[in-house]
C-alpha cells in the first residue's frame, strides 16, 4: 500500500466526479479491497450508472473479492503473460495462491468481462505469449501453476479485444470484426484453437491491419 485509505478514497472521488473512470494498479488481495472501498464509496456518494472503473493487475481474488469487483461494474485488467514470463517467481507464492491469482476463470464464471494487460515494459507485450498464458498457465519453464483458472481460446481471444474495448466504453467501434466497426484486425499464419496450446505464441503474423490500411504485411 502506497496510500492510506482516505488518501485513495480521495484520489477516487475526485476522478470519479470528473466523469473519468477510475483505473488503480492493486496486486494484493489488500490493495485490491481497499481500491473497492474508495469506488464504493464514490459511487454511494456521487453515483455514476455508466462507470467502469479498472483495476489493473487485479492479481490476487478471493470470493469475496469477486463479488464486490461484480457489483461494483469494476473491469479487473490481468497481468495475463505473467504465467508464462515469471514462472521463476511461483515456488514462493505457492500453489495455492496461484489458484487465486491472475484469476480470469473465476472472473469469467462471474460474470465479469475481465480484460488483458501486459504491464509494458517490465512484462511483454505480446498478445499471442498471454493467449497461450492464458489457455495453458504454462510458464517458459514447462511447469503449470493454477491450472483451475485456465481458460479457453475463444475466451482468452475475448479478454484480448472485445473486452478491452468493452472497459474503454469503445465496444460499439472495436473489440470484434462487424459492420460499422474499425477494421483493425491481425492476420495469422496458423488457428490459435487448433496449433497446439504450447506454439501459440509463436504463430507468424501475417498481416495487420489498422483503419482498412495494412500497417505491417511479411
Amino acid at each position: 500500500m502506497t496510500e492510506s485509505q482516505d488518501v485513495l478514497n480521495a484520489w477516487v472521488e475526485r476522478v470519479h466526479c470528473a466523469g473519468i473512470d477510475v483505473n488503480c494498479h492493486a496486486n494484493g488481495d489488500v490493495a485490491i479491497a481497499a481500491m473497492l472501498t474508495a469506488v464504493e464509496r464514490a459511487q454511494k456518494l456521487y453515483p455514476r450508472p455508466d462507470a467502469r472503473p479498472r483495476i489493473t493487475h487485479c492479481t490476487l481474488v478471493n470470493d469475496a473479492l469477486i463479488a464486490r469487483i461484480k457489483a461494483a461494474k469494476a473491469i479487473p485488467a490481468v497481468f495475463s503473460t505473467y504465467p508464462y514470463y515469471n514462472p521463476d517467481k511461483f515456488p514462493f507464492y505457492g500453489e495455492e495462491t496461484l489458484e487465486h491469482a491472475m484469476a480470469l476463470r473465476s472472473f469469467l464464471d462471474a460474470g465479469i468481462p475481465a480484460c488483458a494487460g501486459s504491464d509494458f515494459d517490465p512484462g511483454p507485450f505480446s498478445p499471442l505469449m498471454a493467449l497461450q498464458a492464458m489457455v495453458t498457465r504454462k510458464g517458459w519453464d514447462g511447469k503449470t501453476w493454477g491450472a483451475n483458472q485456465r481458460i479457453t481460446v475463444a475466451e482468452a481471444l475475448k479478454v484480448n479485444t472485445l473486452n478491452g474495448a468493452y472497459a474503454t466504453h469503445e465496444e460499439t467501434i472495436k473489440g470484434s470484426i462487424a459492420p460499422g466497426k474499425l477494421a483493425d484486425f491481425v492476420v495469422l499464419a496458423d488457428d490459435p484453437h487448433t496449433v497446439d496450446p504450447d506454439r501459440i505464441k509463436d504463430i507468424r503474423i501475417l498481416r495487420t491491419v489498422t483503419g482498412g490500411a495494412t500497417a505491417y504485411e511479411a
